[in-house]
């Protein structure tokens, strides 16, 4: 590798620091570090060429386009861009997840964090929410505060990541915004309840106040229960969470955006639960089919022993009569994602992301 000059040298070094395969160690070096040193800016720039190289020997990264959405609505605003994304917790994917077709060598977090990172650099998000974050204090946090984010991390209160052997920590959710395009007013960090008892998901909840036109909105992030069997269980969990949110956005009089892998097809009751409340919400992917009506046919898809697995569990539900979508992020084709399925080579979850161009509707009262 040729030199890259000074700054990028020291970028790369702060890049190869979160590389290190001692978990533990390498956590406490990152909480101990100087703020000075941790929020000494990055050019998303080099650190997109550092990944790069990292990845040299990897596929490139599938070419994904954005379908327009916005059918002659005008804005007088820039777009609010929010990613949304399961990234699939290192310790899971190593140690329990049992991806039958996809080769240990895959799962290296050295190279897979990059892969990570360069899909969140080649998006841009204004707004970035993930699910199974196990890296959050040596990695994200670290990298994205320096990329002009504030980061906040909610783990699960017993998370199955810390049954695996060299574990990273807790998983959980984590919500990142630009701090150039808005001001957090609010912050709530939720257990979510099912039938009365505090369960092991857990949500994050912010209202911002975005500086370019000093509309308030709220961004929240979840991640349900799992598992076939536990409908109901989920549906209570959506239930506290739309509760929560309601009281939060003063019953929709602040405009909502909620990223989750709700662990839940369309046809579970806790989707219809979203669908019909009062909140007045809509699922942004819906308006990628030709009715506008239907969600897509997978956000994951994966091969594990018990056999192949593709599902619609992920969404982004907005305020419909306060947001638009001008566009979405088309998803991976079949063929793209190939016959072993996810996550691969070129992919580095078992989920896909999903990336939305938002702004506020000019009368945000007209369909209350």
């Amino acid at each position: 590798v040729c030199s890259m000059g000074n700054s990028t040298s020291r970028l790369y070094s702060a890049l190869a620091k979160t590389l290190s395969s001692s978990a533990v160690s390498q956590h406490q070096d990152c909480l101990e570090q100087p703020d000075s040193a941790r929020l000494d800016p990055i050019d998303p720039k080099d650190l997109l060429e550092e990944c790069q190289i990292v990845l040299q020997k990897r596929p490139p990264r599938f070419q994904r386009d954005f379908v327009d959405l916005k059918k002659n609505a005008v804005s007088n605003h820039r777009p609010i861009r929010v990613m949304q994304w399961n990234i699939l917790a290192q310790a899971l994917g190593e140690g329990k997840d049992n991806f039958v077709q996809c080769p240990m060598e895959a799962l290296k977090w050295e190279e897979r964090k990059c892969l990570i990172l360069e899909e969140i650099l080649a998006y841009k998000p204004d707004i970035l929410c993930l699910q199974e974050v196990d890296h959050y204090f040596d990695t994200f946090e670290p990298l994205l505060s320096r990329l002009g984010y504030q980061c906040t991390f909610f783990p699960k209160p017993w998370s199955p990541c810390l049954d695996v052997e060299q574990n990273n920590g807790p998983d959980g959710c984590a919500l990142f915004f630009l701090k150039d395009r808005f001001e957090l007013i609010n912050s709530a960090n939720i257990r979510l309840t099912a039938m009365k008892l505090k369960t092991n998901q857990v949500a994050i909840a912010q209202t911002l106040k975005c500086s370019e036109t000093g509309r308030l909105f709220c961004i929240a992030v979840t991640h349900l229960k799992a598992r076939t069997g536990w409908e109901r269980f989920r549906s209570a969990q959506g239930c506290d969470l739309l509760q929560n949110l309601k009281n939060i956005t003063q019953g929709a009089k602040i405009p909502l955006i909620i990223c989750g892998d709700f662990n839940a097809e369309p046809t579970e009751e806790v989707y219809r639960e979203f669908s019909n409340s009062s909140l007045n919400l809509n699922s942004a992917y819906k308006l990628l089919s030709p009715d506008g009506q239907s969600e897509p046919p997978y956000t994951t898809w994966k091969i594990r022993p018990s056999g192949e697995c593709r599902h619609t569990l992920d969404y982004i539900w907005y305020s419909q009569h306060a947001l638009n979508v001008n566009s979405a992020l088309g998803l991976l084709t079949e063929e793209q994602i190939g016959p072993n399925r996810l996550p691969s080579f070129n992919y580095p979850s078992d989920h896909l992301s999903l990336v939305c161009d938002f702004s506020f509707n000019q009368d945000p009262d007209r369909l209350l």
